[in-house]
């Protein structure tokens, strides 16, 4: 959004979700908050309220959704996000955090959290016993492992970087590491997972991906690469595999993501930077530099999660 890359950017743009806080005022209508209450914005602030979609939780898929930062709000304002001291928001679009899940660490979750969450879900790849590929271990990949583990699944890391297999299995707690550039490791996993959430962003071949599935198997893309996939059919129907999407997730179950982390105690792995610092922390996110996400201090009141 910053550089425009998706094509949809409106200057001046001021880039802040997954937003935590604490209440401190309330409308005279607001019912399901109230003052000192904590609470998070994610990714969108309004919807219709009235499609298909909205009717059906699902506010995230709304035509007329309206996200958090850099879109018109209803009064024809640009939204300029939460990378400020204070933010009005509908309280439709405000979910709950328990006591017992610290803001700073929560807050990613709010994205990344439930970008991950919901297609588990919807897919049905939440079965415990179920064999899941989760691609790509960044910010949206680590708590894709948590979250499948937590509900039970085998998880296998699918990584460029052989470097990364140490935190996979240990730190985060995957039950195998498979290098996608390494021949020998992909044959041998040929046909052995249910399904694969694929959160990379970069250009990558979906074949050897499909090559992972068993029949029926599922390969959910997360990641939004710069160009088109290439995509070859013979790989799809020779076991009847599917490639589907996901994007965030409705309110309703983005409340339901927060508590299912709470029970489970499932947080993102973070580092907490000073509002000052933040051009160097866009430089060092540009090189893959952070575990895994970076969480702005805006008002100076946090202490960095343990």
């Amino acid at each position: 959004m910053v550089k425009n890359e998706w094509g949809n950017s409106i200057y001046p743009l001021v880039p802040g979700h997954e937003i935590v806080g604490e209440v401190t005022e309330i409308g005279c209508k607001v019912q399901k908050f109230k003052v000192g209450d904590r609470v998070g914005v994610g990714c969108m602030v309004g919807s219709c309220h009235s499609c298909d979609n909205c009717i059906n939780n699902l506010e995230n898929y709304c035509p007329k959704m309206i996200f958090t930062y850099g879109t018109k709000y209803y009064d024809g304002a640009v939204t300029h996000g939460g990378y400020s001291n204070t933010m009005v928001v509908d309280e439709h679009f405000v979910v709950s955090i328990p006591e017992n899940l610290p803001l700073d660490a929560t807050a990613p979750l709010l994205c990344a959290g439930i970008t991950v969450y919901s297609p588990l879900r919807f897919y049905g790849l939440d079965k415990p016993g179920l064999r899941v590929g989760v691609v790509g271990l960044g910010g949206l990949g680590h708590l894709a492992v948590k979250f499948a583990k937590a509900m039970g699944t085998n998880v296998t890391v699918i990584s460029t970087s052989p470097s990364k297999q140490k935190e996979a299995l240990e730190n985060l707690g995957a039950d195998s590491f498979l290098v996608s550039r390494d021949q020998d490791q992909l044959q041998a996993a040929i046909g052995t997972l249910d399904g694969i959430i694929d959160t990379v962003s970069a250009q990558h071949p979906l074949l050897p991906l499909l090559g992972l599935l068993k029949s029926h198997g599922k390969l959910v893309i997360l990641g939004i690469p710069g160009k088109p996939f290439e995509l070859q059919v013979f790989p799809l129907i020779q076991g009847r595999k599917l490639i589907g999407g996901s994007m965030i997730g409705g309110m309703k179950e983005t409340q339901e993501m927060i508590n299912f982390a709470a029970e489970h105690n499932i947080k993102t792995d973070i580092e907490v930077i000073a509002m000052d610092y933040v051009n160097t922390a866009m430089d060092r996110l540009l090189k893959g530099d952070v575990k895994y996400r970076f969480v702005i201090d805006i008002g100076n009141t946090l202490m960095p999660s343990s």
